[in-house]
This record gives structure tokens, C-alpha cells and sequence, in this order.
């Protein structure tokens, strides 16, 4: 079964504390916060302010899965980590070191994850997965939440969940863009074991219920 990662991307940003608290009484593991710098992605978001304010509010128990959509991530993984981070996830096509940068989050005591765009091979991956705790494959192109998944993603996920098993690493896989209760089970069949979900638990008539559903029970 599935841990699920609700996107705050889909929240009400002037009710956010309420909405995270909500998705956690609905029964999701993690909090998905998208940080995006309209550089690396159009569009901005939200920084290490927001995340100070979950976890001030959320409390310990809470795990925020930080997800940078932004350039150089390197220069702000500190600061994230110190803002309360449960996982800093960073993009492949960001950061010219990322073998260096993964590390540098895992010094600071964080979970570490590498993302990559739908485009991007997984075999960019092959020297950094001994420092990685999650591997997100994009099934979107970043950016925007509610757009249409891409159903080719899946056989990227097979390759990493194949290469995961030769290797004898435990790391996570994710997925992260459309991923809604009629196709996660496609995802969890390819080896997938954090599903994102914004709008489709955001909008469903019953929240839980929808988590429940992606989640796989």
C-alpha cells in the first residue's frame, strides 16, 4: 500500500494551516508544499516562511515534503531544513552538483529526494542513488497544479522500481501531476510508493475517502 502526499498547492493559501490540519484529520501521511521560483517553473509560490508556519502550527508529528521547483536549490537547502522540512526534494535539471547537494540535505539531518521533469531519463539518476531517500517522477510538466497526467511516466517508474531492486536501496518512488483515485492504481502496479494528489482530493466530495482510494485500500 501507498503513502499519500496531498499537494497544498490546492489549498486555499489564506486558510493553509486549516487546510493542512484538514487533509491530516482525512487520513493523508504527508504534506506536499511546492515551492516554485518562476524561474525554474512559471509560476511563485511560497518559501521557508510557509514552512516555519506549518511546522509551528502542524507540530512534529506533521511530515512536510518540500518539493523545489526552483534554480540552484543548493543555496536554500539549509535554510529550508531549518525551517522545519521533513524531505527536501530537488530537481535533477536544477542543480549542477547533485550528488553534493542530495548530501548537504542529508547533513542537515533531512530526507533527501531528487525529482525529474517527464522528459528527463532516468539514467541521469544512476550515480546519485545511494545518496537519494525518494525518487519523484514528474507526470506533469512542473509548474501548475490540475493539468492531465501522462501515462508514459509509468514505465520511467518501472525502470527506477527495477533498478531500485538490483541495487538492494529502499529509497521511495513518487509520483507527482494528476494522479487521482481512477489512476493511481497504474502507479502503485509500476512500483510507486508516495503518491501526490492536489485537486483530486482538494475537490472530492469525500476526502478521506479519495485518499483512501489513492493510497490503495
Amino acid at each position: 500500500m501507498a503513502k499519500v502526499s496531498v499537494s497544498l498547492l490546492s489549498a486555499d493559501f489564506t486558510r493553509m494551516v486549516e487546510d493542512a490540519k484538514r487533509m491530516m484529520e482525512c487520513g493523508t501521511d504527508w504534506l506536499h508544499c511546492d515551492v516554485m521560483d518562476g524561474s525554474f517553473v512559471p509560476n511563485i509560490t511560497f518559501g521557508p516562511q510557509m514552512i516555519r508556519d506549518l511546522r509551528k502550527n502542524l507540530g512534529p508529528d506533521a511530515f512536510l515534503d518540500v518539493h523545489l521547483m526552483i534554480e540552484k536549490p543548493e543555496r536554500y537547502v539549509e535554510e529550508f531544513a531549518a525551517a522545519g522540512a521533513s524531505l527536501i526534494c530537488v530537481h535533477q535539471e536544477a542543480t549542477v552538483h547533485l550528488q553534493r547537494t542530495l548530501q548537504a540535505i542529508r547533513n542537515c539531518g533531512v530526507k533527501a529526494g531528487v525529482a525529474l521533469n517527464p522528459a528527463t531519463s532516468e539514467m541521469t539518476l544512476e550515480y546519485v542513488y545511494d545518496v537519494a531517500d525518494l525518487v519523484l517522477c514528474m507526470t506533469v510538466n512542473p509548474g501548475f497544479g490540475g493539468q492531465k497526467m501522462l501515462p508514459i511516466v509509468a514505465k520511467k517508474v518501472r525502470k527506477i522500481d527495477k533498478r531500485r531492486k538490483e541495487l538492494g536501496l529502499s529509497f521511495d518512488i513518487e509520483v507527482d501531476g494528476g494522479v487521482s483515485t481512477e489512476n493511481a492504481k497504474m502507479f502503485r502496479d509500476a512500483g510507486t510508493t508516495v503518491l501526490v494528489s492536489g485537486n483530486s482530493v482538494f475537490k472530492a466530495p469525500d476526502v478521506a475517502l479519495a485518499i483512501r482510494g489513492i493510497r490503495g485500500e
